[in-house]
């Protein structure tokens, strides 16, 4: 059966696949339209297959919000190469699989692979667009927030997006919400508040601490008897350095021989008289600029170094409280 430029071009518009695989699959299918179809989507597979373990890195990070901004999406659409993620028909699929997802008020990933957008399911499509474009496409992360006010920010270039919920409506905390979602994307807190991020992780961030603040105690109390002894305590911080700085001629066998006695003598004696309560109260310090460093409302606002983000959604409304956000980025 012959097989006419108006049959491939009438496939390309179904499937969006290239033109030389319409042409392709149509003669493999003897013209058969519906075959053809198959034909291609099978190929998807068998590239999703062979490209299994190639990493897909690049693509699309979009945030949208409904009209009335109550809720908001943010997903990634990945790709191989930054090649297939800027280009048209790519931006389109993924905008597509967003606004649909919003328009049927999708909540989770697994609810969006689902569903059916012109009688093609997501996890259907993407391997189609995975046979279109000869790389493997993905839907690693898609996450919503239904809140009074929802903000959403796309940093340029759409590798980053971020989305935040308010539990105050209004103009104000709308644009508010905007520059808060950009503090999300600049600064990537772990958390809205401490009391947002999981009791192990403090406690793990608190052994680390103790730990840290008792190295740094005994290696003060080694450094300073170093000192008394007239050794340069950079001279001999390590065995590597000390052997080097010896062929150097920077340190001799007797002054290395005696740093190391009192590196060892210096720490066990300084171990012995370490006192908890003063380890237990650096630490705790050190835990708590942990906490404002990493989480949203402790951190210093990016558009106004004065002011804590806390500070800055007081001067929006006393009650505004962040009720929670995602930040999504490629390669993440």
């Amino acid at each position: 059966m012959a097989i006419t430029a108006a049959d491939v071009n009438k496939l390309r518009q179904e499937t969006g696949a290239g033109m030389m695989d319409c042409k392709n699959a149509l003669v493999e299918a003897n013209g058969d339209f519906e075959q053809a179809i198959d034909i291609l989507r099978k190929k998807g597979q068998k590239v999703a297959a062979k490209r299994a373990d190639r990493a897909s890195n690049e693509g699309r990070a979009i945030a949208k919000t409904n009209a009335d901004h109550t809720f908001g999406a943010v997903i990634v659409v990945s790709c191989e190469t930054d090649f297939v993620g800027k280009n048209a028909d790519f931006v389109a699929f993924a905008e597509k699989i967003l606004d649909n997802a919003m328009a049927a008020n999708v909540k989770t990933r697994d609810e969006l692979m689902e569903l059916s957008i012109e009688g093609r399911k997501v996890s259907e499509m993407l391997l189609d667009m995975t046979g279109k474009t000869g790389e493997k496409i993905e839907l690693p992360a898609y996450n919503t927030i239904e809140a009074p006010c929802v903000a959403y920010y796309n940093h340029n270039g759409n590798r980053l997006a971020t989305i935040a919920g308010f539990n105050i409506a209004g103009d104000n905390v709308a644009e508010a919400g905007h520059h808060i979602a950009m503090q999300i994307a600049a600064m990537n807190p772990m958390a809205v508040d401490g009391d947002s991020i999981a009791q192990d992780v403090k406690d793990h961030e608190l052994a680390i601490a103790k730990e840290k603040t008792v190295a740094e105690l005994i290696q003060k109390a080694v450094e300073v008897e170093l000192k008394k002894a007239g050794i340069n305590p950079n001279l001999v911080d390590s065995d590597d350095h000390i052997a080097s700085n010896i062929t150097k001629g920077w340190l001799t066998e007797d002054e290395a021989n005696k740093a190391r006695e009192i590196k060892v003598r210096a720490a066990e004696e300084k171990a012995k008289t370490i006192q908890d309560n003063m380890v237990n109260n650096i630490a705790q310090g050190r835990l708590n600029k942990f906490l404002k460093e990493n989480t949203l409302v402790g951190q210093e606002y990016i558009m106004d170094s004065k002011l804590t983000v806390a500070d800055f959604m007081k001067q929006i409304d006393s009650k505004l409280v962040c009720t929670g956000f995602y930040r999504l980025q490629l390669g993440a």
